[in-house]
């Protein structure tokens, strides 16, 4: 297993209650299922409609459970934004 940091942008800090936290996880799945488990309720509903970036790059349409995490990476967590 590997330990990310997973940060929160906009709507999903705001569910989340907290700009950025610790998980263990080697995959992205993982830790989105493990972000869930702790922040039941809104946080599932905007991790819906987020993307992510993982240590910088894009995931895409990439199945979250093929997305390895490396120890020590950061998992950003990006709900649409509006505005230009």
């Amino acid at each position: 297993m590997a330990k990310v940091t997973v940060r929160y942008w906009a709507a999903a800090k705001a569910a989340a209650g907290t700009a950025e936290e610790a998980y263990e996880a080697a995959t992205l799945a993982e830790a989105l299922d493990a972000a869930r488990g702790r922040h039941s309720g809104e946080l599932a509903r905007v991790l819906l409609r987020c993307s992510f970036l993982v240590d910088g790059d894009p995931v895409g349409k990439r199945a979250h459970e093929t997305v390895r995490l490396a120890d020590g990476g950061t998992v950003e967590v990006l709900p649409p934004f509006a505005g230009g």
